[in-house]
């Protein structure tokens, strides 16, 4: 989901309720800060101690091919859904779960009945007629076709076998017939937005899908509410979407048919936008509902996709789309393809006529500092949706233009990593997709500040800047919930808080004041690596963290992710050797709340010297109060912790000390 549009300072100033009292006694617990028993439990045979998949790591598949149809004037899909299901886990399955995402739609579903009265960004309440429609839903296993035994609750269906799917392989197809009614507005991820030329239709959620089996807990049947989002198999797919003649699809992954749905026009500019660094158009501004521009003139064309090694796979279709592209340059000298589908309603020049470069540059950035982009396609498509992403393609916000454009587009791609390729449980961990998104669109914006396009010094940029992020943590009437809270849980009010900008922000301390730049990138690399199309919980993030980087971090991952403690650095006394300036000093800083951090101290002398000294984490395990000698050559003016704000110091009022206000003996 789209990091919640608020000036970052603003956003970040109700972080945390705690009234903090600015007297110098310490709430400090070297105990519960350095606990040995945290993490601590052993590794698997699935899961080892390092953080990595372990030997016997399995997870099951799911492919799908998918025919579906849009009825433009009843607003409604109907289709067939064919899922190829392989069970590679040691255990026998007599039942399937699978989800069933359109029925939060339904009038008195859960996610109906959980949505505020005034509704919200997650919902608005049931629509008239809303919820999957199944016609047939079928099974073959053993070469057996049996018609299924199923219920449905909520957003999951069981299908109960009429004999086990044998462990470590066995495999078993499921078909569903269906129907559903599109939402207008689909719970910020999905729906119809009208325009002068034509409705643009964002199809999310869009067939039955299975639900995860993993080691961590079984089938893992969390309802679909809408503030938590998705958790899926890893598949090929592919999927026909038929449209009316005059449409155009916008669909993740190679299209298989160019032939049978593009003019012979269309697939020469897309040939040469395939090599051009230049955005280069498909289907002009001034082209839009000329006939000339369609292969047929009539009925309905079908728009055939492929796209493997995919979690998922969503499209966007409408007879209002103009449509660019341009080359895509990956690392490793492959070239793919960027795309943009929007409306002419919107400022070209300002917003979406510059939309293919910033996808160029996004995917070109991440790809060389994290990991390779790994599809054909990175497709934008303009309509209602406020933000969405999925493998392939996102939805971004039509309205925004300029700096608010970028970060738009940048965020949602960067969900290519996190989740598409790092596949965590979203529905559970939110922070574990758009924490550590957030943290890459600082690098993606500084990159792309750097190139012939760049002038946005946008909102992606600026969890880095923490001068100020002190204020985050003082006492406000909105409780803030700690990073670990399920998503459902989390307060809408903060969740782009706790699930987005305070995940960031530990990341990029963890980067720029605890393991400096080269031991964190390996690290975080290492954990994408490791990772990549699998199923990670947060302990294999937290522990592969560790072991990559060699430093026992449980401390910060505690108080950081788990709790929501803070910081009080302060600098309360200065004494000279032998009450002699010249032959040294002892200078004394404690840590007066529950969270801990590194120390920078600087040190001002009469002389005009200036000194840094540095402090590791692991002073704080001797308690909460610390003196250490500086070798001082003349009277000390003033003693600063943490000098440049890079710390959330709650009070820094206490972070300086000078002869005036301390002693200096």
């Amino acid at each position: 989901m789209k990091y919640i549009k608020q000036t970052f300072w603003g956003a970040l100033s109700i972080l945390f309720l705690f009234t903090y009292a600015f007297a110098q006694k310490s709430n400090y617990n070297r105990h519960q800060t350095f606990d040995p028993t945290f993490l601590n439990q052993p590794g698997t045979v699935y899961r080892s101690g390092s953080g990595a998949p372990g030997p016997d790591y399995w997870q099951n598949r799911a492919d799908y091919r998918i025919s579906v149809k849009l009825d433009t004037t009843a607003n409604t899909i109907t289709g067939s859904d064919e899922i190829i299901y392989t069970n590679n886990s040691p255990n026998a399955l007599h039942y399937l779960w699978v989800q069933m995402d359109q029925n939060a739609f339904k009038k008195n579903s859960r996610s109906a009945d959980v949505t505020p009265v005034g509704g919200n960004r997650f919902g608005r309440g049931g629509i008239k007629g809303g919820g999957y429609k199944l016609s047939s839903v079928k099974i073959k296993m053993h070469g057996h076709t049996y018609k299924a035994n199923y219920i449905i609750s909520d957003t999951r269906m069981q299908i109960r076998l009429p004999r086990a799917l044998k462990a470590k392989g066995g495999k078993m197809e499921i078909y569903i017939d269906y129907s559903f009614k599109i939402p207008r507005y689909g719970l910020d991820r999905m729906g119809m937005t009208p325009t002068e030329n034509g409705t643009i239709y964002q199809i999310a959620q869009w067939y039955p899908r299975m639900c995860v089996y993993d080691d961590i807990r079984g089938w893992d049947t969390l309802p679909y509410l809408g503030q938590g989002e998705f958790y899926l198999e890893y598949g090929n797919f592919d999927y026909k979407v038929t449209v009316p003649w005059n449409m155009y699809v916008a669909g993740a992954g190679k299209l298989l048919d160019p032939k049978d749905v593009l003019t012979r026009e269309e697939r020469d500019r897309l040939d040469k936008a395939s090599k051009s660094n230049k955005t280069v158009f498909i289907h002009k501004p001034s082209e839009i509902s000329k006939k000339s521009m369609r292969p047929v003139h009539h009925g309905y064309l079908t728009w055939h996709f492929e796209m493997k090694n995919a979690r998922d796979v969503s499209w966007a279709a409408s007879n209002a789309f103009i449509w660019d592209a341009a080359r895509i340059n990956l690392p490793s000298g492959k070239h793919i393809l960027a795309e943009s589908f929007y409306p002419k309603e919107v400022d070209g020049h300002h917003a979406w006529g510059r939309a293919t470069q910033y996808v160029k540059s996004t995917i070109q950035t991440d790809s060389k500092l994290w990991f390779q982009y790994p599809y054909p396609t990175s497709v934008n498509v303009a309509g209602s949706v406020h933000g969405m992403e999925y493998p392939g393609i996102v939805f971004c916000d039509w309205k925004r233009k300029d700096a608010r454009l970028w970060d738009d587009i940048t965020h949602e791609l960067g969900h290519t990593w996190f989740p598409m390729i790092v596949g965590s449980n979203e529905r559970r961990y939110a922070w574990m997709d758009e924490g550590f998104n957030t943290f890459i669109d600082i690098f993606s914006t500084r990159d792309f500040n750097n190139d012939e396009w760049g002038d946005y010094d946008g909102v992606s940029d600026q969890p880095a800047k923490m001068g100020r992020i002190e204020q985050f943590y003082k006492a406000h009437k909105v409780k803030i919930d700690p990073i670990m809270t399920r998503p459902d849980v989390i307060n809408p009010q903060t969740l782009g808080i706790a699930a987005y900008v305070k995940p960031a922000m530990g990341l990029y301390l963890l980067r720029h004041d605890i393991l400096g730049k080269n031991r964190f990138d390996y690290a975080f690399r290492t954990y994408i690596r490791r990772w990549a199309y699998k199923h990670p919980t947060p302990k294999d993030f937290f522990r592969t963290m560790n072991d990559a980087a060699g430093e026992d971090l449980n401390w910060f991952w505690k108080e950081w992710f788990y709790k929501n403690w803070t910081l009080d650095q302060a600098v309360t006394d200065v004494h000279y050797v032998e009450q002699d300036p010249s032959k040294g000093s002892y200078i004394t800083i404690k840590n007066l709340d529950k969270m801990v951090m590194p120390v920078t101290v600087e040190v001002y002398e009469s002389n005009g010297h200036k000194g840094i000294k540095k402090l590791p984490v692991e002073i704080w395990q001797r308690g909460g109060k610390w003196t250490f000698k500086y070798n001082s050559t003349s009277k000390i003016d003033s003693v600063v912790v943490d000098p440049n704000h890079q710390l959330p110091d709650v009070n820094r009022q206490n972070n300086k000390w000078t002869p005036i206000g301390g002693s200096g003996k």
